[in-house]
Parts: C-alpha cells; structure tokens; sequence
C-alpha cells in the first residue's frame, strides 16, 4: 500500500475515532443531566392546569371551558396520547399550542392537535428556518409550516384565555414564557426551580447563558402571577416567593 494513501486511511479512522469519542461523551453527559429532571406526574396541577408527564419533560394545557391551550407539545407523540387519554382530553379540543422554544422534546406531538394553531416567538424562528443551528450543529424543525410569529410582550386570546408572550432568550435565542390570564406562568427552559426558588436554567442545554439570566428580570415583576411551572423540574404556586433571589 502507498504511503499517502496509508496515512489517508489513518488519518480518516482517527478522525472517526475522535467524532465517536466526543459523541459518545455529549450522549454520557446528555443522559447524566436528564436524569437530574423532575418532572410532574400526568394530572391536573391546579383547577384546569393539566400536566402530560412525557419522559423527562413536561407539557402543559390550560381549560377554558370545553376547550384547551397547549404549552408545548412533548417528547413522543404515543406517550402524549395516553397521557391526553388518562386526563380525558380530546385533543381535538385544543385549539392552539404555544411552543416555548422548537427543540425535539418540545414539539413531537404537534401532529395531534389537528384544530390549534401553532404559537412561538419571532426569534425563534431563526431555529426552524436553518438560519441558526442548535447544539452538535443540527437544526430544529416541527411538524408544521402553518405557524404564527408572536413578537415580545404581544397578548392573544384563545376563547377566554388570555395568553401574553414574554421573550425570555438564553435557552434558544427565541424562547418565550407565557403568562396565561395573568396568573399562571410558563417559562419551558428558560429557567429551573428548586426548593421553591427560580434557578439558572440548565448550563449544558444553554445555548448562552448569560442572556439567560438577564431574560430573568422580564418575569420578576408579574404583579397578579401566582403560579410558575417549568418543563423540567416541576412547579410552584409561590410565585413571588420563587423570583426573590437574583440570578447570578
């Protein structure tokens, strides 16, 4: 075998052993920090706030009397679907999805809900689009093209439910938290909680972290909200209490 065509061959499989080695540890650290999630078991939370426990997230949808708004959409459409059916919920009935930001575990199941219109920030569009890669340089996509960009701080109204995007970027240069009928709030990644406190979100899932924690100041002065929930680590009816400590 010739020299040059010899040190192609090595080359090349040292180069695959390196990707398969960095790879493989993204994947090792991937699973170590999922296994730190708490998520809520599926049931309804509060009076008409339902949680879908979808693995190691959680999805949310808000009543309004016989109809419902989604806040994200979950991980895996068959385990989304018995959830729905252990909460006796059509999804038919959901009217509109409001996705916090587009990665995976967000946005599987959107294909269920035939009737709702899909939400999500203007900025996040740059993460559906190809404009902006995600983490080991792939591309977030969902399941429609029929989407509606809300801007920040922009209110809709879905039957009686007033829903009020607030762009809180770091997670996803485009994530958004959604105050619904002033009182619960929403905040998919953008932030944790722990021992009833808000807490920096995730440093491994963060695309940038410290405009993470400046997004912090957008959600501290919520003056009727009462209610934080999370996708990953659960829930608080202590909203004031919850956004004292000042993210650092």
């Amino acid at each position: 075998m010739n020299k040059t065509i010899k040190r192609i061959l090595i080359g090349t499989v040292t180069l695959v052993l390196i990707l398969a080695l960095v790879a493989g540890g993204f994947m090792m650290k991937m699973k170590s920090e999922i296994k730190k999630m708490n998520v809520i078991e599926t049931r309804e939370v509060v009076i008409n706030v339902f949680a879908v426990k979808d693995t190691f997230v959680n999805m949310f949808l808000v009543k309004d009397s016989d109809y419902y708004v989604a806040i994200d959409a979950g991980n895996d459409p068959l385990t989304i679907t018995a959830g729905l059916k252990k909460l006796n919920i059509d999804p038919d009935k959901v009217m509109a999805v409001m996705l916090t930001h587009t990665d995976g575990d967000h946005v599987a199941g959107l294909k269920l809900f035939k009737n709702a219109k899909v939400y999500l920030s203007r900025d996040e569009e740059q993460m559906i689009n190809g404009k902006t890669a995600r983490m080991m340089n792939s591309h977030n996509k969902i399941d429609t093209k029929a989407y509606i960009l809300l801007n920040d701080q922009q209110t809709i109204r879905v039957g009686g439910i007033n829903i009020k995007g607030i762009l809180t970027p770091g997670h996803t240069p485009g994530s958004m938290s959604y105050l619904v009928n002033d009182t619960y709030l929403f905040v998919g990644d953008a932030f944790g909680l722990k021992n009833g406190k808000v807490e920096r979100p995730n440093k491994f899932f963060t695309g940038d972290m410290e405009t993470a924690i400046q997004s912090f100041d957008k959600i501290t002065m919520l003056p009727k909200a009462e209610f934080i929930f999370t996708a990953h680590t659960g829930f608080t009816n202590d909203y004031k209490n919850a956004v004292k400590t000042r993210l650092k």
